[in-house]
């Protein structure tokens, strides 16, 4: 499966909701900074995908590493687990009995977040996964490594909504070339870009009276 060249990565919502910023200085100027947060979820990711493993237990399919696209969200990316279960009103999958039905499992490093932003990754596979085999689907899951706990997310109409809502934004962004500033806060510390953003610094910078002044030094009377 090859998406088209315009459409952007599936995990890159999860970084919008966190910082529209950070999202750009990823996914648009390919800037990368790791600390230990990133480098131990990078790790937890490449534990759970292995392209192509299929495991079946009883009424349960499990399928790892499972590449989406979503047309109506122009994103693409990987689930880390899509777990299938045995339903009246699943989709037929090819060597196998019966019908299925497709529930995404994203795995996070650290604790359940107040912000959406896990939520709205998942529920951007979710809305791929119905595209691709014509089905609905009422949750998901987030595994949570630091609490070792599942956290069941219902994909509600308001979700989808707010999914398309931020996909639609990134699009903007990409189509423009253009990353957004940056609005700091709490979460500033928690970012691994923050040596390269400069957020304190690039805040009180004001490029429009930068370039009045210099201007206005250059105009001889």
């Amino acid at each position: 499966m090859n998406p088209p060249d315009d459409y952007l990565l599936m995990s890159g919502i999860q970084h919008f909701c966190f910082c529209r910023r950070q999202w750009g200085l990823i996914h648009l100027e390919q800037q990368w900074q790791e600390n230990q947060r990133t480098a131990e979820g990078r790790l937890d990711h490449a534990r759970c995908h292995d392209d192509g493993l299929t495991e079946k237990r009883g009424d349960l399919l499990i399928i790892r590493g499972m590449r989406v696209i979503s047309h109506h969200l122009k994103l693409t990316g990987t689930c880390d687990v899509v777990e299938f279960h045995t339903d009246a009103t699943g989709v037929p999958l090819q060597s196998h009995k019966g019908l299925w039905l497709p529930m995404p499992i994203e795995y996070k490093h650290g604790a359940p977040k107040e912000s959406d932003a896990d939520r709205l990754q998942l529920c951007a596979q979710a809305i791929a996964l119905e595209e691709m085999l014509v089905c609905q689907i009422e949750q998901g899951a987030i595994y949570y490594v630091e609490t070792r706990r599942r956290e069941i997310v219902p994909i509600t109409p308001e979700l989808r909504e707010k999914a398309q809502s931020m996909a639609n934004e990134m699009n903007l962004y990409f189509s423009r070339g253009h990353t957004p500033k940056s609005k700091p806060g709490k979460h500033c510390n928690a970012c691994s870009l923050k040596e390269l953003c400069l957020p304190a610094l690039y805040q009180r910078a004001d490029p429009a009276s930068y370039l009045r002044a210099h201007i206005d030094e250059e105009v001889i009377p």
